[in-house]
């Protein structure tokens, strides 16, 4: 198949990949480096329901789509080693669409040294495309949701609520073709009045990779996620798995210029690490470039004590979980 030759010809093998065999054969074969184990992850992107074609280009779909892996791998301190891409789309997309899609995947799979060892090709009514990125990280070392204690510190990095006010935006400036291909209303039905948020936050979000490795490797944080679904609910998925409970201060929160409070509790898709660390642990301002901000701290759970805390300058509220939720 023309169209599968020419996405080998433009795969990039790193000297120092673990994939011993990639694209050509029925297995792509992998080798994980001693004392090493591998860190698997995989998303689903649909027409639709993750991507809209009347507003994002092919070259941000694919983006996004390795994306989303990437910041898995981060979170739990996790090197990119390859991505597996099965690509479905009608007929009418299979040229220059599908091309593109491929120059936004392997620009950021490439910037991060992940090999594209393998997938699919197939026609379907609409397009999605299902990734699997593997990563490798030290033996027992790997940066779990399940190691938050109460007294510990939250941390999280960049900013929150860009990418659901760029998606905002994107909504304002498009003519909706249907819901099939335009959701029907703004991203999270917040207001967007004085958003100032540059859609491409959302079109191109940042893995943090190099943060994730920086917390592993010193040892700084005792638990992480990403912020895929909304600070709301992460942070709620990783006191479930610590077993405790949280207060996060609204006056912390490093909302970003444009983006409303809501927005950055449960918008999603801000593609940051949240993280907890011990109270004696120097958490420093800012790791690799990016900055790095206490929000707040862990408590005991128990009691009539609320699962997140959100305390504000008109007191403390309960803070439901309120961001992505599939079925929802």
């Amino acid at each position: 198949m023309a169209l599968l030759r020419l996405i080998r010809k433009r795969v990039k093998t790193f000297s120092r990949s673990e994939v011993r065999l990639g694209i050509g054969d029925d297995c792509a074969l992998l080798r994980p480096r001693k004392g090493e184990e591998l860190a698997l992850t995989t998303d689903l992107s649909i027409a639709g329901r993750h991507f809209w074609l009347a507003t994002h280009p092919p070259e941000s779909i694919g983006h996004r789509a390795v994306a989303r892996g990437l910041s898995d791998l981060a979170a739990m301190g996790a090197r990119p080693v390859a991505a597996f891409v099965s690509l479905a789309v009608p007929r009418a997309l299979a040229g220059e669409w599908t091309q593109r899609f491929y120059d936004g995947l392997l620009e950021l799979a490439n910037t991060h040294k992940a090999t594209l060892a393998g997938g699919d090709l197939s026609e379907a009514p609409i397009p999605l495309a299902d990734i699997v990125l593997v990563g490798s990280v030290a033996a027992g070392k790997a940066l779990l949701r399940s190691g938050a204690r109460a007294g510990e510190v939250l941390y999280v990095t960049g900013t929150l609520g860009g990418s659901a006010a760029g998606l905002a935006l994107l909504a304002e400036s498009a003519e909706p073709v249907g819901e099939a291909a335009w959701p029907p209303r703004t991203a999270g039905g917040f207001s967007t009045a004085g958003s100032v948020a540059p859609p491409a936050l959302h079109l191109y979000p940042q893995p943090r990779i190099a943060q994730g490795l920086w917390l592993r490797r010193r040892g700084v944080a005792t638990a992480a996620i990403d912020i895929s679904d909304g600070l709301s609910t992460d942070l709620a998925h990783l006191c479930a798995e610590s077993g405790v409970a949280a207060e996060i201060e609204a006056g912390l929160l490093p909302i970003h210029p444009g983006a409303t409070l809501e927005q950055a509790l449960n918008g999603g898709e801000d593609y940051e690490l949240l993280f907890t660390a011990a109270e004696a642990v120097r958490v420093p301002k800012a790791i690799a470039g990016v900055a790095v901000t206490r929000i707040g701290r862990i408590l005991r759970r128990g009691g009539k004590r609320a699962t997140i805390t959100l305390k504000t300058a008109e007191g403390s509220r309960r803070l439901e979980a309120a961001g992505w939720q599939s079925f929802a």
